[in-house]
């Protein structure tokens, strides 16, 4: 009885086992047709790929060997470029124009400079008058008022006197002749005083 149960326990063993190995092996096959069959989409993909771009090659290839269409400008389009080519001929000899006069300035001595968008300071039609104002030394100074308007400031206001004057005034001159005044927020309409270096 012995025997006949340990010879069955073998064979239940050995169905099992072959069971198990049946499923692996079936996992597998299974995995394998599942590559094979992503390989063949991805390869009818390409030739689908490979069939456009031959179908491209061969569209671009008709176009090539089409008759040239007439490219050929008429006589109103030639005269058009030629009224444009003329046009543009004369800005520019408009603006050598406008480069040699301010060369020739400058070759004078004159400085070229952009517009200011106000007059930043006095000039000879504002006819400054000399006053005389307590120094923040405790003296008195003589100089000029003058109101600040938008956009000046203190090196274009120092300069516009300096010509006017014909001395030299400088920004540090201007500031130590007005303690408490900063640079850079200068308030319109508000007059500080300039000295004049030059006045005794």
């Amino acid at each position: 009885m012995r025997k006949i149960l340990f010879w069955l326990f073998i064979l239940v063993f050995t169905v099992s086992l072959a069971r198990a190995q049946d499923a692996a092996t079936q996992q597998l096959i299974d995995e394998i047709n599942g590559r094979i069959q992503n390989l063949t989409e991805m390869q009818a993909a390409q030739g689908k790929k490979i069939a456009d771009l031959e179908k491209q090659i061969s569209d671009l290839s008709d176009k090539l060997n089409q008759p040239a269409v007439n490219n050929s400008a008429s006589a109103d389009d030639i005269k058009k470029l030629t009224q444009a080519i003329q046009e543009v001929d004369k800005k520019r000899q408009d603006d050598n124009a406008q480069i040699l006069k301010a060369l020739d300035k400058l070759a004078k001595g004159g400085a070229v400079s952009a517009p200011p968008r106000n007059k930043p300071a006095a000039t000879a039609n504002d006819n400054p008058t000399p006053t005389t104002s307590n120094s923040s030394s405790g003296g008195k100074q003589n100089g000029y008022w003058y109101p600040v308007k938008d956009g000046d400031t203190l090196i274009a206001i120092a300069k516009a006197y300096s010509a006017e004057l014909k001395t030299k005034i400088t920004v540090d001159q201007i500031l130590a002749a007005n303690p408490g005044l900063t640079p850079k927020n200068l308030v319109v309409d508000k007059k500080i005083f300039i000295p004049d270096p030059s006045a005794k």
